[in-house]
This record gives structure tokens, C-alpha cells and sequence, in this order.
């Protein structure tokens, strides 16, 4: 076998990431922390709305938790992703298991401003741990299809979590049985290092020698630019659902239906995506959710009758999950190097914790449309993004192709 035939280029769609393949054991182990570093978005509503009901937080201090724990979770994610190296992951995991793990066990004894900081330090180990399964993810030969089945699996586990919580423990020992729950998951999911690898190969652009994996090129940061854009929208729609169902006119069981059916479309889109991934180009999909989300939203600012918006509800959930992995080959063709693809969940929750943000500033009680047209211009951005980077890209190979003959 010649030296030329054992180098594995960062593009190749075929082969893992310097020709190391993971095992089955090893993708799920890395699998099951990027689980427990992201379950905390899907409880949200049900553990901080049990603290407000308590007196530990106020409507105001909801808000403030709920973005500092996310935007310190992408914050991480990003920093983790360009600084560190990929080595000592299974100490790496231990480590971010148990501090998440005391963080959670601490906030059931905590309320007001010292609960909010709590919740912003554990976005950090949450962050790592969602680290090491996108850098996974990164270094597969078919990442879109791996980020489909990490997401729909996550999605899946924060429903069957919040459901359990709600009808088991929360009943009996209140939101402070919850955060305990959380901590004792951390404790279990540790038993998952044993399967993990300890080092990841080196993506190309780092050093060699196991350094950090390095920032992306100018064009992958491009590429989470409009990731990070996509779930802005996504961020500043759905945080305005119950109101938006309310200045509709709809009654309270409108927007709980909403929920459960746009949770139930996320999983499906999520695995509709996974199956689609390799056989499908990444600007053609996202091109189309990008413009069949505006015409959702379209949808919404009519303030339909109650049908159409579950309707348009069960649509959102299907869009939002069916377009976030095809962000993924997106990334790597603007970043071959595979550094924009490690970053991609940073960004994504870095968008999805500024959006209600700013769409506070455009909404009001009477009025919360703003938060549609503040979602429609991050969809168009979005799409211009994505665009350019399809056609400079097609213009490359093309350019590339000519010179060769």
C-alpha cells in the first residue's frame, strides 16, 4: 500500500477524519454526553416555571437564566472547539459530568440572583460535553447523517425526561427533586467514558502534534454566520408562540397542543433528515426550509384560527429540526479543514439564546408580531448567506475544472 493510498483527506466523504474509525461503542458513549449537555433547553419551561411558581425567580429572572445558561453553553462550546485539545477526553467528560452535576444539586438550594449564576456556570460543563460530540460529528465520514441522529435523539430524550419529571418526581418532591434528577443523570453518564475514546485524531489546520484544533477560515465563519442566523429566528419565533396564540384569540389548551405536536414534528424531521443525509445537496435543502419557514411565518403573523395554527406549529418544529443537520456539510464545504463544523453547535445556541433577546425589544403585550418580522430578516439573512456560499463554492470547481483542462 503506498503512502498516497493511507492519507485521508479532511473532505473525503467516505473515510473518518485520518482514516481512524470510531466503533459503534465509541460514537455512542460520545453520543450520550452531548445528551446530557444539551438536556437542559427542553426543561427550561418546566423547571424555571416551577421556580417562578415557588417565589425562587421572578418573571424577569426566568428570562435572565434561561439566555445565560444558553449563551454561556455556545460560549463554551466555541471556546472548547478552538482552544482545546482533543486528548483526555474521558478525564474531560468525568470532570464536566461532575460539575455539571454539582451545579444542578446546588440550584435546588438557591433562588433569585445566585440562582441565575448558578445556571450561567453550568452552561460551561455543558458546553464541553456538547463538544466532544460535535467534534464526533466533525470527523465522521457522513456528519450530517450523525448530527440528524444526535439531534433527534436529544430531542427525544428531553421530551421523555420533562414527562417523567412532570408525572413522577416534581409531584412529590417539587422542582428541587427535578435539578436533583438532573445531577444524578450527570453522575450516571459518567459511566460512559469507560467507552470513549481518550483522543480524537487531530483535524487538519491544528498542530500535529495533538495541538488546540485551531479557528475556522474566514469562510467557516461565514458558515456559522448563517447558522447562527437560522437560529435566531427559530430563537425569537417559538419563544413568542403562547403569546402570539393568544393575541389570535386562541384558549390556553391551543398553545399546549402547539407545543406537543411541534416536538412530535421535530422528531420527525430530524429523522427524515438523517435519512436523507449523503443523498441530498445541503443547499438545495436548506435553500427550501429557509423559504418555506418565511411562508410559516407569513402564517402566523395572520394570526390564524386555531386549526392552522397547530398546523403551522407542527410545520415550524418539522422545518426547525429537518434543516440543522444539513448545516453541517454546509460548514465543512466553506471549511474543509472541519474547525467551522467542531464550532456549529456553539453558534447555533449562541442564535437560539440571542433571539428572544432581541425580540423583546420589538414585541409588546398587545402587540408581539415583532418577534415574526425579527425572525423573517434573520431567515432572509440566512438565506443570502447560504446562497453565496453554494454559488462561490459551484464557481471554484468550476474555475478548478477549466484550469485542469
Amino acid at each position: 500500500m503506498t503512502a498516497h493510498s493511507t492519507t485521508i483527506n479532511a473532505t473525503d466523504s467516505t473515510h473518518w477524519v485520518g482514516g481512524h474509525a470510531l466503533s459503534g461503542r465509541e460514537i455512542v458513549a460520545a453520543l450520550i454526553f452531548g445528551v446530557v449537555g444539551i438536556m437542559i433547553p427542553g426543561l427550561q419551561p418546566l423547571l424555571l416555571g416551577a421556580l417562578a411558581e415557588s417565589g425562587r425567580l421572578s418573571a424577569a429572572q426566568i428570562g435572565y437564566a434561561a439566555t445565560v445558561e444558553l449563551l454561556a453553553m455556545g460560549a463554551a462550546a466555541i471556546l472548547a472547539g478552538a482552544l482545546f485539545k482533543p486528548v483526555r477526553l474521558r478525564l474531560i467528560a468525568v470532570l464536566a459530568c461532575l460539575a455539571l452535576a454539582a451545579i444542578d444539586a446546588l440550584t435546588a438550594r438557591l433562588q433569585g440572583p445566585d440562582l441565575v449564576l448558578a445556571r450561567a456556570a453550568a452552561g460551561v460543563p455543558s458546553g464541553v460535553l456538547i463538544w466532544i460530540t460535535l467534534s464526533m460529528i466533525a470527523r465522521s465520514p457522513t456528519p450530517e447523517r450523525w448530527a440528524g441522529i444526535y439531534l433527534t435523539v436529544q430531542t427525544l430524550a428531553q421530551f421523555l425526561l420533562a414527562a417523567m419529571l412532570a408525572a413522577t418526581v416534581m409531584p412529590h418532591w417539587g422542582v428541587d427533586g427535578g435539578f436533583v434528577s438532573l445531577a444524578i443523570l450527570c453522575l450516571v453518564a459518567m459511566a460512559a467514558a469507560f467507552a470513549l475514546p481518550n483522543q480524537y485524531v487531530p483535524l487538519p489546520g491544528g498542530a500535529a502534534d495533538g495541538g488546540p484544533a485551531g479557528f475556522p477560515v474566514m469562510r467557516g465563519w461565514i458558515a456559522l454566520l448563517a447558522a447562527f442566523f437560522y437560529l435566531v429566528s427559530i430563537g425569537a419565533v417559538w419563544v413568542y408562540a403562547e403569546p402570539l396564540s393568544r393575541q389570535a384569540g386562541h384558549g390556553p389548551m391551543v398553545i399546549g397542543a402547539a407545543v406537543s405536536i411541534s416536538l412530535a414534528c421535530q422528531v420527525a424531521g430530524g429523522a427524515l433528515a438523517t435519512l436523507l443525509a449523503g443523498r441530498v445537496r445541503w443547499s438545495h435543502m436548506l435553500t427550501l426550509c429557509g423559504l418555506a419557514s418565511l411562508a410559516v411565518l407569513g402564517g402566523f403573523a395572520l394570526l390564524p384560527p386555531a386549526g392552522l395554527f397547530l398546523v403551522l406549529s407542527g410545520l415550524f418544529g418539522f422545518l426547525w429540526l429537518f434543516a440543522l443537520p444539513f448545516l453541517v456539510p454546509m460548514a465543512i464545504e466553506a471549511d474543509p479543514t472541519r474547525r467551522a463544523a467542531v464550532l456549529l453547535g456553539g453558534a447555533q445556541l449562541l442564535g437560539a439564546s440571542l433571539g428572544p433577546l432581541f425580540a423583546s425589544m420589538l414585541v409588546s403585550d398587545a402587540e408581539t408580531r415583532g418577534a415574526l418580522g425579527l425572525g423573517a430578516a434573520a431567515l432572509c439573512l440566512f438565506l443570502i448567506i447560504t446562497t453565496w456560499l453554494h454559488r462561490v463554492s459551484a464557481r471554484q470547481i468550476f474555475n478548478t475544472i477549466e484550469s485542469e483542462t
